[in-house]
């Protein structure tokens, strides 16, 4: 029990460590699929085939950037921009459906400027947590490079680093370890796969659906809405808070297209 309450010790002061390291498997065992699939289809040694598993990605990421982050900043502008005047809007429509309302009832509908005053300490402190994350650029650079430097070692020599893991065990679990390994590799190449592919179809239908509607500023909140689905839960449901917003300076019923527009991507 002592050496196991050490080990839960060490585990927690090294956990920035560890969570880089985990960060470094992903890409790696990312780039070693996409290597795997270009040694089956052309044949190539494994070698050159991570060497073009690295070229593609870094073509396709600048790709992307070239074509996609201009007008998403822009757009990305334009949308905190509107954000205020959408609330706005939304604080004059509820007023007016409250004085709409019997007395017995608009009494216990809370005001939303209560409520925004009651969450102002949530939000100076996710404000207080964004100045942190861009005053620690350099650090989060850093490890970014940590990260690229010991995926690459993983890539180059995944067996030794394989054995190196599975000597820490006792021998008589050494096979199921390797087992476990085995698995956990598939289940991470399918858990990259699935995620990429509710990025893409989350954020194109909805940017899609929005265009059709009218909705200002399709392209950000389309890729808005496909990087929040990388947040299970949480993240789609964020992601509909500024379309319906913006949608909602041009006509109610708009922003409950948008709602229904989410529910249904």
């Amino acid at each position: 029990m002592v050496a196991l309450v050490v080990a839960l010790v060490i585990l927690w002061q090294i956990r920035s460590a560890l969570m880089l390291i985990f960060a470094a498997i992903v890409l790696a065992s990312a780039l070693d699929t996409i290597a795997q699939l270009i040694q089956r289809r052309i044949g190539l040694k494994r070698g050159r085939s991570l060497v073009g598993a690295i070229v593609l990605v870094l073509g396709l990421l600048g790709l992307s950037l070239w074509l996609i982050v201009p007008p998403f900043a822009d757009q990305f502008q334009q949308m905190m921009t509107l954000l205020p005047q959408g609330f706005d809007r939304l604080n004059e429509s509820f007023d007016q459906f409250k004085v709409s309302l019997p007395p017995f009832v608009s009494s216990v509908i809370p005001d939303p400027n209560a409520v925004v005053k009651q969450l102002q300490p949530l939000f100076n402190q996710l404000l207080g947590g964004s100045v942190a994350l861009a005053s620690g650029t350099l650090g989060a650079i850093l490890n970014l490079l940590l990260v690229v430097i010991l995926s690459i070692m993983f890539l180059v020599e995944p067996d030794q680093y394989r054995r190196a893991l599975v000597r820490l065990f006792p021998s008589f679990y050494r096979h199921r370890i390797e087992v476990i390994i085995d698995r956990c590799g598939e289940s991470l190449r399918g858990w990259l796969v699935g995620i990429l592919f509710n990025m893409l179809v989350i954020g194109g239908f909805s940017g899609i659906g929005l265009w059709i509607l009218g909705v200002k500023l399709p392209l950000a909140n389309g890729i808005f809405a496909g990087l929040l689905t990388f947040i299970p839960n949480i993240g789609p449901a964020l992601s509909v808070v500024p379309p319906m917003t913006i949608a909602l300076l041009d006509a109610p019923w708009k922003s409950g297209a948008v709602l229904i527009l989410y529910f249904l991507v």
